[in-house]
């Protein structure tokens, strides 16, 4: 049990950890709601879209790779969910996911495709299908919000599991947001640690060359990795929809930044091999708390993007030089045998 704790306190996650607990404390003592039941549901709930794109965005970091489409990519599956909710006002909940899921994943497979058929470097391909993506969403929509969806859908949105009460009087319970990531998160969790495709996609990131010469098909990994990015891209689509409420297809700009720099943070490496579903959910509560911090401490909103960006920054900074660091030990050790 001790040489347990001794080895997790040794993981990137443990320092996570830390850090989270005492950006907690602080922003407790600035605000007593902070830790309350309903403030933390709330909490969850408000974050299950950026968390449920990092869970997609985690493969393709482990590979080595990376995806710059996903604020397209979810911008157009909200659409396309918006416009058929619309065309099918007496559907269902799971048909419009499914629908998302899709939308997101045929996106992802095209990704795929251009990276490994046209051997093209997957922030090019993947730049260049966010720009493509933009402009037909935009094109399609003329920037214009979708709404009048239909109630069931709302029904569906405002739904909670449980019923918890709270200081204020009223009860609060689990959002189906909260549900949709949980699910999110047991899915990747499922694939990274128990699948054959889930050792090929560390494989892959370790070393694309030794992962081929033990037999893993790389091709057919990367492509999985786009499409499985894809389809969590598409489940986020249709859970921000069921928050708004409605489709705005400007809302999502930028999405692509907070979902790498949430992986990263959570102990994901930007040159590939390493990368947790855990770390990832410490990843998220941590970007989020940075993000309430700063609206508690009154910081004006421009000031946040600095603030952001400098996280984003320095979290990328460690994780290259600390890799560069190991890998030069490596060599040492190479030379001294």
């Amino acid at each position: 049990m001790g040489e347990r704790i001794k080895n997790f306190t040794k993981r990137k996650e443990f320092g996570i950890i830390l850090i989270i607990l005492v950006l907690s404390a602080i922003l407790t003592v600035m605000s007593s709601a902070f830790l309350k039941l309903d403030n933390i549901l709330d909490f969850l709930r408000s974050n299950a879209v950026i968390g449920i794109m990092a869970l997609g965005m985690l493969p393709v970091l482990i590979s080595g790779g990376i995806d710059l489409s996903v604020s397209s990519t979810i911008a157009f599956a909200a659409v396309i969910i918006g416009k058929f909710m619309l065309a099918f006002p007496n559907s269902n909940p799971l048909i419009v996911i499914i629908v998302a899921m899709v939308a997101g994943g045929l996106v992802g497979l095209v990704n795929g495709l251009i990276i490994t058929r046209f051997k093209i470097p997957p922030i090019v391909a993947t730049l260049g299908m966010q720009t493509i993506m933009l402009g037909c969403v935009l094109l399609y929509t003329g920037g214009m919000w979708i709404s009048g969806l239909p109630g069931w859908w709302s029904r569906f949105g405002t739904f909670k599991l449980g019923s918890f009460p709270t200081d204020i009087g009223g009860t609060t319970g689990v959002s189906t947001q909260v549900i949709i990531f949980v699910f999110a998160c047991l899915i990747t969790s499922f694939i990274l640690k128990y699948t054959l495709i889930g050792r090929g996609i560390y494989a892959v990131g370790g070393s694309e060359s030794s992962a081929i010469r033990v037999g893993y098909n790389v091709n057919k990994i990367i492509v999985f990795i786009y499409v499985f990015s894809g389809l969590m891209t598409g489940l986020a689509a249709a859970t921000h929809v069921s928050i708004v409420g409605q489709v705005d297809p400007n809302t999502y700009t930028g999405y692509e930044l907070d979902v790498i720099s949430t992986v990263v943070l959570g102990g994901a490496s930007t040159l590939g091999g390493v990368g947790t579903v855990f770390g990832t959910i410490l990843g998220v509560v941590l970007m989020a708390i940075v993000k309430n911090g700063l609206i508690l401490a009154k910081v004006p909103t421009y000031w946040q993007k600095v603030a952001m960006g400098l996280v984003i920054l320095i979290a990328v900074s460690v994780d290259i030089i600390n890799r560069k660091r190991e890998q030069a030990k490596l060599v040492r050790v190479d030379v001294e045998e």
